[in-house]
């Protein structure tokens, strides 16, 4: 796949970034060579390879799941500016 200054061009517009027609083509070289690399990655052979979680072997931690800083909410609430029957209270914003 070969990306034109057209294309580039569009793509720009899409992300709304500016960009000058003289730094197009400039542009469209820059996409044309990451989708080179990603052809590249699409050549290597994974089959059988574990996803990793980082290149060097490692766990990660584990822990029990357990609430240990419950029951706060009057100090939760002592922050918002308008607090109501246990609950932030906000204004209507949806007629």
């Amino acid at each position: 796949m070969s990306i034109d200054t057209k294309t580039a061009a569009h793509v720009a517009k899409l992300a709304r970034i500016r960009v000058e027609e003289k730094d197009l083509p400039a542009l469209a070289n820059e996409f044309n060579t990451i989708l080179g690399f990603i052809e590249q990655l699409n050549e290597v052979d994974v089959e059988g390879v574990e996803p990793m979680v980082s290149v060097t072997p490692m766990r990660l931690k584990r822990r029990v799941d357990e609430v240990t800083d419950g029951n706060q909410q009057a100090k939760v609430l002592a922050n918002a500016p308008d607090a109501r029957e246990g609950f932030f209270a906000v204004p209507k914003v949806v007629e």
